[in-house]
């Protein structure tokens, strides 16, 4: 797991996401091009579920489904937005820390709630962010990506920084609180996994 800059802008920024039927856990890999963020591809991989929900092991229980989407994408991205915790983890390697080893692929985890360190309420505008720390290190940004709203918890996953991940994630975002490819991965494992409670098999899924 390297921390770095990202000096190269991303052209190709993949979101993904997992979420859960009966027994069955169905990933999505949500490809944007950057900046302009138009939606270019989706992929989608389901297997069954062989590990228990324990929070802080989200890789054991969704990274293997969330691995095969990502290859399943036509086209590789030059980065990956993960619905989870990068460096700003208990042992200091979320899945968005995970995804980026596995795959090689830089990496930023960008979650809806802490879940470790300590920080100061940012502004109210958005763009507004101040830095998460745990035990007295910096491990992340909470980022006001709308004004008003609920801020976002960005920490580094593999191959990036703190400055970095705060400016790629707000290149990402458009009229939502969530990152367009992050938000369209969410959107899109749900329904599938609704599909799936209803009895019907969404592995070969490729949506639009």
């Amino acid at each position: 797991m390297k921390i770095v800059p990202v000096r190269k802008p991303p052209q190709y920024i993949a979101g993904v996401d997992a979420a859960f039927g009966d027994d069955m856990v169905v990933a999505v890999a949500s490809l944007f091009t950057c900046p302009s963020m138009h939606s270019k591809e989706d992929a989608v991989f389901q297997e069954r579920i062989t590990f228990p929900y324990i929070p802080g092991y989200l890789t054991f229980r969704e990274g293997h489904a969330i691995v095969n989407a990502v290859e399943r994408l036509k086209t590789s991205p030059d980065l990956i937005l993960v619905d989870g915790q990068g460096i700003a983890h208990p042992r200091g390697i979320g899945i968005a820390s995970h995804i980026g080893i596995l795959l090689g692929i830089p990496t930023i985890g960008c979650a809806k709630s802490r879940l470790v360190g300590e920080f100061q309420e940012p502004g109210r505008e958005k763009g507004d962010w101040g830095y998460l720390s745990y035990h007295g290190l910096r491990v992340g940004a909470v980022l006001r990506t709308r004004g008003e709203v609920k801020p976002v918890f960005v920490s580094p996953g593999h191959m990036t920084d703190i400055p970095s991940s705060v400016k790629i994630v707000m290149e990402c975002v458009s009229r939502f609180r969530i990152p367009e490819p992050l938000r369209r991965a969410d959107l899109i494992s749900k329904r599938l996994s609704r599909t799936d409670k209803a009895g019907r098999s969404c592995a070969d899924s490729n949506p639009k």
